[in-house]
Parts: structure tokens; sequence; C-alpha cells
């Protein structure tokens, strides 16, 4: 693992819709159970993702392995939230009297950000939980968290709920959530971004907004896609077909640009890693070698 993330327990895994977030969570998902290490990896109410890139079956709400030493599970509201309750009421008779009481069900929609909370209580209650030997049961976890803007509310939450509930259950349960977030010796945010001028705009404002709204670091930026340089004009043969001085045209401003968004994403003052473009089938062997990538190469 690069060293920004090697002693960190929650990799956080954001960026634009798009730009791959999910492929690099499922890569340092990989390189981290590699290194030994028991990891859980998160999705967060979403079409499931990280299963399909590792050639795995479905995964679901409950903990499932992939390999060796990996886990996954996909973290949704319903469940999530049955889960939380439990863990506060401590007998399911106790929960079944009052969560699945239709008049209650009705006013927790007006509890502001429950569903968040819940969401993020589950996670990070894995992070803590131990094995009957008292090691951790998961010595690292990755959230494919949502993308660009909900990342942002999605984190606050905990604050939120802090700033604006009485003190009791649910205020403690957000202190402890907020401050394993924050803490940068336990926690690390990695953005994605794509060589292209928009994600690279989004990946300078994530990067400033998780710092001011949320007390969040990033640790590291994934520039996905890049294109390096192959060759110049003086290096293109005579002869060659209009077909191919396109293609290479092509591709001599797809690195260009490339080089570009990488000069910017350095200004923030974040190690930047890149993954090169990879063409073909997208499935386990690209993950491996994305894993590969992020396993300490530059």
């Amino acid at each position: 693992m690069v060293e920004e993330l090697a002693d960190k327990r929650l990799l956080v895994v954001t960026g634009k819709g798009g730009v791959g977030k999910s492929t690099v969570a499922a890569a340092l998902a990989v390189q981290s159970a590699r290194e030994g290490l028991r990891t859980l990896v998160c999705e967060v109410n979403a079409k499931e993702r990280i299963s399909q890139l590792l050639n795995r079956p479905e995964v679901g709400a409950e903990v499932t392995a992939l390999d060796e030493n990996l886990w996954a599970v996909n973290v949704r509201p319903q469940e999530a939230m049955r889960e939380y309750a439990l863990m506060m009421l401590k007998f399911e008779s106790i929960y079944s009297a009052v969560f699945e009481n239709r008049v209650v069900r009705y006013f927790l929609r007006f509890i502001p950000s429950l569903q968040e909370l819940v969401l993020l209580g589950k996670i990070l209650f894995h992070l803590r939980e131990k094995r009957p030997d008292g090691r951790w049961r998961f010595d690292r976890i990755i959230i494919d968290a949502p993308a660009t803007g909900h990342a942002i509310t999605f984190f606050s939450v905990p604050q939120v709920i802090v700033d604006t509930v009485p003190p009791g259950a649910m205020s403690q349960d957000a202190t402890w959530m907020r401050d394993l977030l924050v803490d940068p010796k336990t926690t690390a945010v990695v953005l994605v971004s794509l060589p292209e001028e928009l994600p690279v705009n989004e990946t300078i404002e994530l990067h400033a907004a998780l710092a001011a709204k949320v007390k969040m670091k990033s640790a590291l930026v994934v520039l996905n896609g890049f294109i390096s340089p192959r060759f110049g004009p003086a290096d293109l043969p005579e002869g060659l077909s209009d077909g191919l001085k396109e293609i290479a045209r092509n591709h001599t401003s797809r690195a260009t640009l490339s080089q570009t968004c990488l000069t910017r994403l350095e200004t923030l003052g974040v190690p930047v890693v890149k993954v090169p473009r990879l063409f073909g089938d997208f499935g386990r062997q690209a993950i491996e070698q994305v894993a590969a990538q992020l396993g300490g190469a530059r």
C-alpha cells in the first residue's frame, strides 16, 4: 500500500461520479487483503459494483467473504436502521414494538439526517468490532463513498447531529463517529479524478470542502486513466495514412491534457498516484493492475 495509506484503518474513496472510484476502492481492497490485512469494503446504498469488478457473486446487506482476508457489504438504509436500533435497544422485542410501529416510523422520517447517520454508524461500528480474542474483526475498512456533493453531506452528518440533537444516545454516537472521521491517524481520504477539466475542477473543490466543512484531510489523489506521452511529431515515420496521423494527434493531445491535469492536482500539496488508462474488458485482471499501481508504484 502506498505510504500515505499504509497505517490507516479507514480509507474513504470519493470523487465525481464516473471517475472510477469504485474501481479504485476495489483495487485498494484487493491490495490491502494481499498484504495480509483483514479488509472490509463497504458500498453505501448503491448499485452493487465491487463484487462485479472482482468477478464474485452479488453482495447484499450481509457482510460476505469475497477472497482470503477480503469481505464486502452494501450498506442500505432499512437494514442499517434495524442494526442501529438493536445496538441501542439491545432487545429485538423492544425494537419490534418501537421501530416497527407505523406511527413511530412516520415520525422517524423527520429526524434530520437519520438515514445517513445509521448508514455511517453501521460502517464505523464494523471499524470498532472485535473478535473473541480481542483483535479487530477488520484491520481496515474501505468505503466506496458517495460522489462529490453527496459525500460532503454524508460525512457532515455526525457534526450536524451533535449541533442539533439534545444530549443522549444519538448525540453520543454522532460524537464518536465524527471523532473517527476527522482523526488523521485513523482515517485517510482518497480522491479519485480523471485527466479532464471538469473532474479535476471538482476534485480541487472537493478537497477544499472536505477540509473546511468536515475537517477531513485528503491523503492521496488517484489520477485515473492517465495517458503518458509516447512520441513527438518528429518520431512519426513518413507515409503514415491520414487515419494513423489522426490517431497519433489524438494520443498526443490526450497525453498533454493528462500532464496538465496532473500539474493542477499537484498544487493541492497531496501526493498523486497515476493509474494508466486501461483498454479491453474491465474485470478482475484490470483491478489487479490498478492494485499493483496502488501498492507503491508512482
